[in-house]
């Protein structure tokens, strides 16, 4: 059955296609809705896909990447459509391309790497990690209460997109925060192949510059791990 699923993989050209994994026991063509998808449940997509990716997603692991034979750059394109992982509580999603508007609203849990977003990403979030590797929308992290998102910015437009009265905003210092970013982009070019996160971990000691740490104010007291050091040496939140 894998082996067959592979060679049609191969000779696909063009559209899309998805594949359901279950504990890795088996693989199936054209899979259901992956809304509220649990933990063992693996969708793995081929091109891209519609709005509510991942609703409400409690456990699941969700991929997606361009086809083989498209000529588009992933992260100058939208691979997934708005209001991906909205009310999402668990799980994982990886993206090599872009997200549209209302990324991961009132995600509580769920851990996501994408190549972009549209407006109001992480409104309302409560909870999960996200990776953002490109062009954010405006009013990022509207009523955003928990959890913490990475944003890569070479081009230095993110501060101009966010509350600063909400929320705080850091470059990385300790290496705890810098491996979890790191961790975390190298599962993303795992699933997804991504070339844009391979450049950028190829390059991490002048990448890493270039990324910021988003945090809620009102938790940054309760993080497992301070934010920076102080000019002393010891760790501050």
């Amino acid at each position: 059955m894998q082996t067959e699923v592979r060679e049609n993989r191969e000779e696909e050209t063009r559209g899309r296609k998805a594949f359901l994994r279950v504990d890795d026991k088996k693989e199936l063509r054209d899979p259901p809705r992956n809304a509220f998808a649990v933990q063992g449940v693996k969708l793995e997509v081929l091109g891209d896909a519609n709005d509510y990716v991942g609703k409400g997603l409690s456990g699941g692991l969700i991929t997606l990447r361009p086809m083989a034979a498209s000529l588009l750059v992933p992260e100058d394109n939208t691979i997934i459509g708005n209001t991906v992982l909205y009310g999402a509580t668990a799980g994982q999603l990886f993206a090599a391309g872009q997200a549209g508007e209302r990324f991961a609203v009132r995600n509580s849990g769920a851990t996501a790497v994408i190549e972009g977003c549209g407006s109001n990403g992480c409104e309302y979030m409560t909870g999960g990690k996200v990776v953002i590797l490109g062009h954010v929308g405006s009013n990022f992290g509207a009523g955003m209460t928990g959890g913490m998102a990475y944003i890569y910015d070479p081009d230095g437009q993110f501060e101009g997109q966010i509350n600063p009265e909400t929320l705080e905003l850091h470059r990385l210092q300790e290496d705890y925060w810098k491996e979890n970013l790191k961790a975390l982009l190298e599962s993303h070019v795992g699933y997804t192949n991504s070339s844009l996160a391979s450049l950028i971990l190829s390059n991490w000691e002048r990448e890493i510059g270039k990324f910021w740490h988003v945090v809620p104010s009102e938790i940054v007291k309760t993080l497992p791990h301070p934010l920076m050091a102080s000019s002393s040496g010891e760790a501050i939140a």
